[in-house]
């Protein structure tokens, strides 16, 4: 009977490592109708704008002198690209970042799995490590899919030309691309502060719907907050403080500071955030 044992207790041939791979939680992920729903709002939400903006009015447009992304979004199909994360960044982007982080355990939770996948065995900060990575994929997966859906076919409605600025510089296709790559880059880091709070909650309520809503609640409480001038540089260290810092990419040359700023600052959040539900989750009573 002792052959059959290794000296920690566990059976012999037992790799924790082997247990719940990440390709095996994706493909858990991949089945649920959310994330399947998700994607397919990805690609349909770029089609609705373009339908938007061919059928909108031209003469109110045109009365306006104010120049933003919204203007010169018919340029080109990176310009219709940018002005589909401009729309999407404060909203959007924030639901689908907290919706696959905040998912991932409490839905388990609810569902009352989390404790046989416990019992498989998986340890536990190894399953809580493969749902985090998973949701990271997926949820930056979704970004992706959104940028290169908004990309194909704003330049098929549009045409493949280079990017103008709204203070009318113009950058060619191939420096257009690259710093569209730098903005997703930039985008997929800020969001990992909603993210990580949405895995955060959700490793501390057995509903997911706490836990997603109880994370973009927070970000537009901070968001709001950061429009109050009279609170000063304490908005500084607000989560939604950087949040379109992404725009300085659009600017010659790049102004970086803020980037710079938004990225430390996000990583921070993030890794507190992260820190703590890993925390919860080694001390939590699983029952369900």
């Amino acid at each position: 009977m002792t052959a059959h044992v290794q000296p920690t207790g566990a059976v012999a041939g037992y790799r924790p490592e082997r247990t719940l791979r990440l390709s095996v939680e994706l493909r858990r992920q991949f089945r649920r109708r959310r994330t399947l729903g998700v994607l397919v709002l990805m690609a349909a939400l770029p089609l609705v704008l373009i339908a938007a903006l061919q059928l909108g009015g031209t003469e109110e447009a045109e009365e306006n002198a104010r120049i933003n992304l919204v203007d010169v979004a018919t340029s080109s199909g990176l310009n219709f690209t940018l002005f589909v994360l401009f729309a999407t960044t404060s909203f959007f982007l924030v639901v689908v970042y907290a919706l696959f982080f905040g998912d991932t355990v409490a839905s388990e939770a609810q569902w009352g799995s989390l404790r046989y996948t416990l019992a498989t065995p998986v340890p536990r900060m190894r399953l809580l490590r493969q749902k985090w990575l998973a949701a990271l994929v997926l949820s930056v997966g979704a970004l992706v899919a959104l940028v290169l859906t908004a990309l194909l076919a704003g330049g098929i409605a549009f045409g493949f030309g280079a990017v103008q600025t709204p203070v009318g510089v113009t950058l060619g296709q191939g420096e257009g691309l690259l710093r569209l790559a730098g903005m997703v880059g930039y985008l997929a880091v800020h969001l990992l502060v909603v993210g990580t709070l949405a895995f955060w909650l959700s490793t501390v309520t057995d509903a997911p719907l706490a836990a997603v809503g109880g994370a973009v609640f927070t970000m537009f409480v901070f968001a709001i907050l950061d429009q109050v001038e009279q609170l000063g540089s304490i908005r500084d260290f607000f989560p939604t403080a950087e949040e379109f810092a992404w725009t300085d990419l659009l600017q010659t040359p790049v102004d970086s500071g803020d980037l710079f700023r938004g990225v430390v600052q996000s990583l921070v959040y993030a890794a507190v955030f992260t820190a703590l539900g890993f925390r919860h989750f080694s001390r939590r009573d699983v029952t369900s």
